[in-house]
């Protein structure tokens, strides 16, 4: 499936999302207010529209979410549910709810240029999954960076989920469980995922 390259706000609009959730404060737009109520929307295009949102939340391309739900869908659970906890336990997406990133965007590139470890060790893959007692940590030469020093600043204003025990003095973050779904800050159905899939 094709890459959208649409403005972020045109896509939060698109998907009833609100640009906080992806990190922006300013990005809203009033073009076009009444451009998702023209058509009525059959059952196969909402299940299209949950997928795509997850999607573009936690921007994962389409092999990549498959491949959750192939794993998800053998977990023990609710295979919905499971899904949305891969998506959470993502490296870039942990970097993010610690605070240590304006959005999961800029998440990515960080650990991209491999400025985190992970239980003391170097890592520069986003889409790694982590679990319950893994530490991630900033790399102790990128803490003295202006960037990071600012980053520390704005994690003071962010909230933590519960299951994420962060030290925002020493740049740490620890997953004390696995992620709940009922502290996203989204609405998604994931079981429209689920029965699109299953077709």
């Amino acid at each position: 499936m094709a890459v959208r390259h649409d403005p972020i706000a045109k896509q939060c609009r698109d998907f009833d999302l609100s640009p906080a959730v992806l990190g922006y404060d300013k990005k809203t737009t009033n073009r076009h207010p009444g451009a998702n109520t023209r058509r009525r929307v059959s059952e196969y295009g909402l299940q299209l529209k949950e997928k795509q949102k997850l999607k573009f939340i936690y921007g994962v391309q389409e092999t990549q979410f498959a491949h959750y739900y192939e794993i998800a869908e053998k977990q023990a659970g609710i295979t919905g549910e499971n899904i949305i906890k891969l998506l959470e336990r993502r490296l870039d997406n942990v970097v993010f709810r610690m605070g240590m990133a304006k959005t999961r965007r800029e998440a990515r590139q960080l650990v991209r240029h491999a400025h985190f470890r992970v239980n003391g060790k170097k890592v520069n893959i986003p889409s790694l999954l982590l679990k319950a007692g893994d530490v991630v940590t900033v790399k102790d030469s990128s803490r003295s960076t202006a960037k990071f020093k600012e980053l520390v600043e704005l994690a003071e204003t962010r909230l933590s989920p519960s299951w994420l025990e962060v030290d925002k003095e020493n740049c740490k973050a620890t997953l004390k469980s696995l992620p709940i779904r009922e502290e996203l800050d989204y609405e998604v159905n994931e079981q429209l995922i689920v029965e699109l899939y299953s077709k």
